[in-house]
């Protein structure tokens, strides 16, 4: 059964952006902190993308994402790989334009690298409003 690799896989988190620079309010830690009440925005302008590096290598089965409707990535792009280099599309995902948590089936093995990329946004300027993302699998 797969289960968060973000709880057993040390791990840092980059973004494309952050809503004004404020990132005591919007930073990419909130992606993560389990919290339906805060999240990541982006600042406008498209791509938005969520890179995430392993310590060590995980074989991912799926990728949970919780939008704000209005505010969601389209035409989703799932890159993977060994390194930033070698990273390769595994997956593209077509999220609902709403605010309901979304479970994406990603068959990626061995992988230290994962980018998700938000090529496009329902909303007019861009932006993208994520307030959960969680990755499942298991180390490698």
């Amino acid at each position: 059964m797969s289960s968060s690799v973000l709880k057993s896989v040390p791990y840092k988190a980059r973004v494309s952006s952050v809503l004004n620079k404020d990132v005591k309010q919007f930073g990419k830690d909130y992606l993560f902190d389990g919290s339906e009440e805060t999240c990541w925005n982006s600042h406008q302008g498209s791509p938005q993308w969520v890179h995430v590096s392993f310590e060590r290598p995980v074989d991912v089965s799926s990728v949970h994402l919780m939008f704000q409707g209005g505010f969601v990535g389209k035409d989703v792009e799932v890159w993977a790989g060994q390194d930033t280099d070698s990273m390769v599309q595994v997956q593209q995902l077509q999220p609902r334009d709403d605010n309901t948590l979304q479970k994406f089936s990603v068959s990626a093995a061995g992988l230290t690298q994962m980018r998700i990329s938000f090529t496009s946004s329902t909303d007019f300027f861009g932006r993208i409003i994520l307030y959960t993302l969680d990755i499942l699998g298991s180390q490698t």
